[in-house]
């Protein structure tokens, strides 16, 4: 029934769009919708769609409703909105749930990216890093799909503990479940994505079974004995840890394409960073501002309540513009000049805010720091080599495809 709903709030998406409605051209893919953005912004704070969203792109009023307790991601009745529905799990996962559920949950994982743990795998990063672009040498290649995407998945997967053997399907349990979010499977693809799911269960509960006779210091150890302790149940377990892998490698993978896509219009940013990869951090930073992997995000008003001086009913859903507040012009000097030496301004929203704060934020922080700074200094002269194959998808922005050259 929700694969019903999804469809047809596409389709009155699509016919909406048509019809010249800012909102809900923003559900549908396109490589520039900063135009768009801008033309809601010039409407106010709160834009009202047709569809029955309200839209917010300030700084502020995203701040707001991400923070407030007055939002959640399930309506006043405790209902999931269909189109915000994970394709993982057979339990609801961190980002599908509200409080107290979603606190015990990010209570139980919390410790496994604690900032000591975390940065204990630098130096794994590292050699992760060099390994790959040894392998790569000097070719021509193609960053996503050679150099963005393992290095995360390798990352993930020894946090998870998965073992070397069993990489390879892990890596292709995230990539088919990025094509499922995309929504863009075909019929074959779907039945493959649902046999994924089922094998990626039977790894998580064999792996379960492994840790609870030897335990280690990965997450799934740490949630064996939340298990155990009943804290946790073990359908749970596997919708975090599927939850995990999504977040272990979504964001790193388009951090890195979109920011050497970015570069390579902004030649002088990257010469910049050549000559001081210490800059690589803060060019981290304003990759995520300028162009993040996450444009929006859902929640659901639980109860009646304001935004920028307009009601807002219970049970209405709030679109947050998260890629609009990031360039806000009220809180960011030139917010629409990509600048990796910038300084001063709030704390973007590309991990979101609030309860819902991405928990692996600082993980693919140093994931993208590292990245980048080794391309910098072992291919000072990086520049696309063909034509970048974006993702067909309005929810995540990426590439499937990006050719570069050294």
């Amino acid at each position: 029934m929700s694969a019903i709903k999804d469809l047809a709030i596409r389709a009155a998406a699509r016919t909406l769009a048509a019809c010249g409605d800012p909102a809900a051209q923003l559900l549908l893919p396109r490589r520039d919708p900063w135009p768009i953005y801008e033309r809601l912004r010039e409407r106010g704070p709160v834009y009202r769609s047709p569809l029955g969203y309200a839209a917010v792109s300030s700084h502020e009023l995203c701040s707001r409703v991400l923070r407030g307790p007055e939002f959640g991601m399930r309506d006043s009745a405790g209902r999931l909105p269909a189109d915000q529905a994970l394709p993982i799990g057979t339990a609801p996962s961190l980002l599908e749930l509200d409080p107290p559920d979603h606190s015990r949950l990010r209570r139980l994982v919390a410790p496994a990216f604690r900032p000591k743990l975390i940065n204990e795998f630098r130096a794994r990063i590292e050699q992760t890093t060099e390994r790959l672009l040894d392998r790569i040498g000097e070719r021509p290649f193609d960053l996503i799909t050679e150099f963005a995407t393992p290095l995360p998945i390798t990352v993930i997967s020894e946090l998870l503990g998965i073992p070397e053997d069993r990489r390879g399907e892990f890596a292709r349990y995230g990539a088919l479940t990025g094509q499922a979010l995309d929504g863009r499977l075909t019929t074959r693809e779907q039945a493959e994505f649902d046999a994924a799911m089922l094998a990626m269960r039977r790894l998580f509960t064999e792996l379960m079974e492994r840790r609870r006779a030897d335990p280690g210091d990965d997450v799934i150890s740490v949630l064996v004995s939340a298990v155990d302790g009943e804290r946790i149940t073990a359908d749970e377990l596997v919708s975090t840890c599927q939850l995990l892998l999504i977040a272990g490698f979504e964001t790193t993978v388009n951090l890195i394409g979109n920011g050497v896509h970015r570069f390579g219009r902004h030649p002088e940013q990257w010469d910049l960073l050549r000559r001081d990869p210490d800059l690589a951090a803060g060019a981290v930073e304003e990759i995520l501002r300028f162009d993040p992997p996450v444009p929006f995000t859902g929640r659901m008003a639980q109860r009646r309540t304001e935004l920028g001086g307009l009601p807002i009913r219970k049970d209405t859903r709030v679109l947050v513009l998260l890629a609009a507040a990031n360039r806000d012009p009220e809180v960011y000097d030139d917010a629409h000049v990509f600048d990796i030496t910038r300084t001063g301004g709030p704390e973007h929203f590309a991990f979101a805010s609030g309860v819902h704060y991405c928990l692996g934020a600082q993980l693919a922080r140093i994931e993208g720091e590292i990245a980048l700074r080794a391309l910098a200094a072992r291919l000072p002269g990086l520049r696309s080599a063909g034509d970048a194959q974006p993702r067909p998808s309005a929810s995540i922005r990426g590439f499937l495809h990006l050719p570069v050259a050294a």
